[in-house]
């Protein structure tokens, strides 16, 4: 389902998005080889409670066997997206997304971002750099009468260039009172082709760039995405509202 905002309603989400930023934050900090996903969960758990909002992700249902048991997803290297945070340990080189959501008064705000663990690798920095880059580059172009196809053509056009795999099989989405609302977000496409945007309307862009090909593959928990040649994978995201004074993003990071 497609929802339009009123102004009240972007305070909402800008302020589950500043949540949102504050759990990326603590666990980009505190972060160390040596810890398990399962405590960085736990980070964000104390903030979701402290702030006195919901987990937009735990209990989130299907497409896995078990409904989400985290309040994050926690996808280190070779994963991609929908990671559940575990007991695996961070080592040092590994790279580690971290996807977030929460829900104030009914609105949510959703991001994601990757980071390096100790000492990584040049190709990695790289990796993380260009699908940075090519999430701000999609934000950019995010106003009113916008077609969603030039956003997503700009983002493949920048994994083309850079040699790396752009995720397909996962896309951005609509979000407001659902996390996952209408549309969705595709970040390949077509100039001037696909769903106009409007103001009212906010979504989120998520470019998911692999060292290696785009493909992908589901583990047996029905969660867990992993690039089918297990080379590393880095996922940049943020919720992005089309105000009536302009293109505003909810989730910027603190760091």
């Amino acid at each position: 389902m497609l929802t339009y905002k009123t102004s009240e309603d972007f305070i909402k989400m800008s302020k589950a998005g500043k949540v949102v930023s504050n759990i990326h934050y603590e666990i980009y900090k505190n972060t160390k080889p040596g810890m398990k996903l399962k405590e960085l969960d736990n980070i964000a758990k104390k903030i979701i409670e402290k702030s006195n909002v919901e987990s937009s992700f735990l209990g989130y249902p299907q497409p896995g066997t078990i409904d989400f048991p985290g309040y994050i997803c926690a996808s280190p290297n070779e994963v991609i997206v929908h990671g559940i945070p575990n007991e695996y340990i961070v080592q040092d080189g590994d790279i580690l997304s971290i996807d977030a959501g929460v829900i104030y008064e009914g609105y949510h705000a959703d991001a994601a971002f990757t980071f390096g663990i100790g000492d990584v690798s040049e190709k990695d920095k790289e990796l993380m750099k260009i699908t940075k880059y090519a999430l701000n580059e999609g934000i950019k172009l995010v106003q009113d009468g916008q077609k969603l196809g030039t956003i997503g053509h700009r983002i493949d056009e920048i994994a083309v260039k850079n040699n790396f795999g752009n995720v397909r099989n996962y896309v951005g989405h609509g979000i407001g009172i659902e996390m996952h609302e209408a549309p969705q977000v595709p970040h390949y496409g077509e100039k001037d082709t696909g769903f106009e945007l409007k103001t009212g309307m906010a979504i989120c862009i998520e470019p998911m760039f692999n060292i290696g090909s785009e493909e992908t593959v589901v583990d047996s928990d029905g969660w867990t995405v992993k690039t089918a040649d297990s080379s590393k994978s880095a996922h940049f995201e943020h919720t992005i509202g089309l105000t009536e004074e302009g293109t505003r993003v909810f989730t910027e990071n603190l760091f």
